[in-house]
């Protein structure tokens, strides 16, 4: 019996967003590791490397995982070059952190080539919401901002997508089907593209 030849991929896709709102919890979560409670400081950078196969493919999931602190910005403008996608992610619970997605994005498209890529925004720390006392973003606020962020791009002249997801990485609620589905997503458009 024959079988097809898998076809090896790479895939580059940059984990953005303020420092604390869980990039390196859902990284890990993503990768099978367990929460650790703690706040680990990310310097710089660091990188995962995750294999799938999707429709008959197999992908080298390249994650890069940026720190988020104005400090390393310098050091973040080399690590967005040839990104495929980008996850941006802020915390339900801190507004700030939403409001800045803009600036991530600005910030992409600076270091990419003038491209815009793929985005998938993530709300983490959904686990939150019922228990704690600040003000949250909701969901359909989350979702009707990263509608009226495609609009907006859309009429830059940029053309691409923006996908809006729920995750905890604590919970491991939303990770592994957040970032598969982003992926699956993103493949698909570069085969049609092609």
């Amino acid at each position: 019996m024959l079988t097809r030849a898998l076809r090896k991929k790479f895939l580059k896709i940059v984990l953005a967003g303020d420092q604390a709102v869980g990039k390196t919890s859902l990284r890990k979560r993503y990768l099978g590791e367990s929460f650790e409670g703690k706040y680990m400081l990310t310097i710089g950078t660091e990188f995962s490397l995750k294999k799938l196969f999707l429709d008959g493919d197999e992908f080298s999931l390249q994650i890069w995982d940026l720190a988020g602190q104005q400090q390393f910005r310098h050091v973040r403008t080399l690590y967005y070059q040839g990104a495929r996608g980008a996850i941006i992610v802020y915390d339900v619970t801190k507004r700030e952190t939403f409001e800045n997605i803009p600036r991530w994005i600005s910030e992409l498209i600076t270091h990419n080539n003038n491209q815009l890529v793929p985005i998938l925004i993530v709300a983490n720390k959904i686990d939150l919401r019922e228990i704690d006392q600040s003000p949250v973003i909701t969901t359909e606020e989350g979702i009707a901002f990263a509608k009226t962020l495609e609009e907006e791009y859309t009429r830059k002249g940029f053309d691409t997508w923006f996908i809006y997801h729920e995750t905890s990485a604590k919970t491991g609620c939303g990770v592994e089907e957040a970032i598969t589905n982003f992926v699956s997503l993103i493949m698909s458009q570069r085969k049609m593209a092609s």
